[in-house]
């Protein structure tokens, strides 16, 4: 706008003031920029169909206004749906995000890209002034997951990790019984996620399919020959083979531990630190099987200064264990083989404890509701980029104890491990061009 406020603004004064999202038109006037939130979705593939495309253009309180993706069939099949959505054709469609963050109506920015473009779209993103939800696990690496802490707390910007661990009702009620006492002290915790990766993958080059930007797709990533399994399925929105090469993600020890861990990190109150030890082994695909490269099993067990212990492993179903002095809970996310959905107990008394006034009460919010949430009213949201940082940390911890292969202190305050150069050449990735 070339006159009067503009959107962010508006948006900034609405989040101080706590004012509702959708402002009568009264407030500003004839000349009032919208009253929804301007949003962009950057990354329009398996992870973004799923789950983060349709909750924004269903919300009433936003209107997606641009897409952008390096695919273009993905994003024609995206820019599709939204037209039909609004029944008009003004939302914009690009191949580079660079032209989306640079637009001056775009208040909040939905980042579902592969990981490795996680840190860098949405680093550029906060210090542009827009709000930005981005898909777990936040980074690949310790060091840029502190940049951009460091970044959303200097600008001020709504940041939340996205991630649904924490709006599903057995795990935040685990967490909230924790919290309050009602197993007693906090000795030790188990959390388990699935054994989903396997070896495999054709590295062969071929040719770069018509319609992708390889070349942008890769981005900071180590420059290889494109191959659909070093990417994704062409035309498709199957498992993405990204997710089993380490140039792109590190597979599930960040990519469903950032879910579980988080939940623990809650329960346990230490959501911006973390451990003081941590240990752990695992397996790789055997050399010459073939492109994916992440591990296919781990164990690791984290030990923090007052005492409580981790187990963090690959098992049968995604699950989290309290145990406390005067009891245990255990939260199953997703039932399989003995293991049931839903929250169990060593006593009925302990889940049918009742609330009392003193007790800590926590967040009941959708995933995307919560960033709407906290763009809107300005109160933080679950999960920010501190927390973001530091749950991801947790599965990388665990993934340098693997590779050098002993048990490593940590210093939570100072994100090092003292006077072990070793573990510590290993809390940053290389970052190829200048994308950060």
């Amino acid at each position: 706008m070339k006159r009067g406020i503009s959107r962010r603004q508006v948006l900034k004064g609405m989040a101080a003031a706590a004012f509702p999202a959708i402002l009568p038109s009264t407030v500003f006037g004839a000349a009032a920029p919208s009253k929804k939130i301007s949003v962009a979705l950057i990354g329009l593939g398996r992870q973004a169909r799923h789950a983060n495309f349709k909750p924004f253009l269903q919300s009433g309180r936003c209107v997606v206004t641009a897409l952008c993706d390096v695919d273009a069939w993905r994003l024609a099949q995206a820019k599709e749906e939204v037209d039909k959505f609004y029944g008009n054709g003004d939302c914009k469609t690009y191949r580079d995000w660079r032209e989306v963050i640079a637009r001056d109506d775009v208040d909040a920015v939905m980042n579902s890209t592969p990981d490795h473009w996680h840190v860098p779209i949405s680093l550029a993103a906060v210090k542009a002034g827009r709000h930005v939800s981005c898909e777990k696990p936040l980074t690949l690496s310790i060091a840029e997951g502190r940049i951009l802490a460091d970044a959303v707390k200097q600008q001020g910007v709504v940041f939340r990790t996205d991630t649904e661990c924490r709006s599903n009702e057995s795990m935040r009620r685990a967490a909230e019984l924790v919290r309050n006492g009602c197993i007693g002290r906090l000795k030790h915790a188990e959390v388990r996620v699935p054994t989903g990766d396997v070896a495999g993958g054709k590295a062969d080059a071929m040719p770069v399919p018509e319609g992708l930007d390889y070349d942008m797709w890769l981005g900071p990533a180590p420059d290889k020959p494109y191959t659909p399994d070093r990417v994704h399925p062409h035309r498709g929105y199957g498992r993405p083979g990204w997710m089993r090469c380490r140039d792109y993600c590190e597979g599930m020890t960040t990519n469903w531990g950032t879910h579980l861990l988080d939940v623990f990190q809650l329960a346990h109150d230490s959501e911006r630190t973390g451990p003081v030890e941590v240990e752990g082994s695992g397996g790789y695909p055997a050399a010459g099987s073939g492109l994916w490269n992440v591990l296919l099993n781990f164990k690791a067990r984290f030990r923090y200064a007052d005492g409580v212990t981790v187990d963090y492993a690959t098992g049968d179903a995604p699950y989290i264990r309290f145990e406390g002095e005067e009891g245990w809970i255990q939260s199953v996310w997703m039932t399989s083989g003995n293991l049931k959905e839903g929250l169990t107990a060593s006593a009925e008394s302990i889940l049918s404890a009742a609330s009392k006034g003193s007790d800590i009460l926590l967040p009941r919010r959708a995933d995307k509701e919560d960033f709407i949430h906290g763009i809107c009213t300005g109160q933080p949201v679950m999960i920010d980029a501190e927390v973001g940082h530091r749950t991801c940390s947790l599965g990388q911890l665990a993934h340098i104890a693997v590779q050098t292969g002993r048990k490593l202190a940590w210093n939570p305050d100072t994100e090092r491990f003292p006077d072990d150069g070793q573990a510590n050449a290993l809390l940053e990735r290389p970052i190829r061009g200048n994308w950060m």
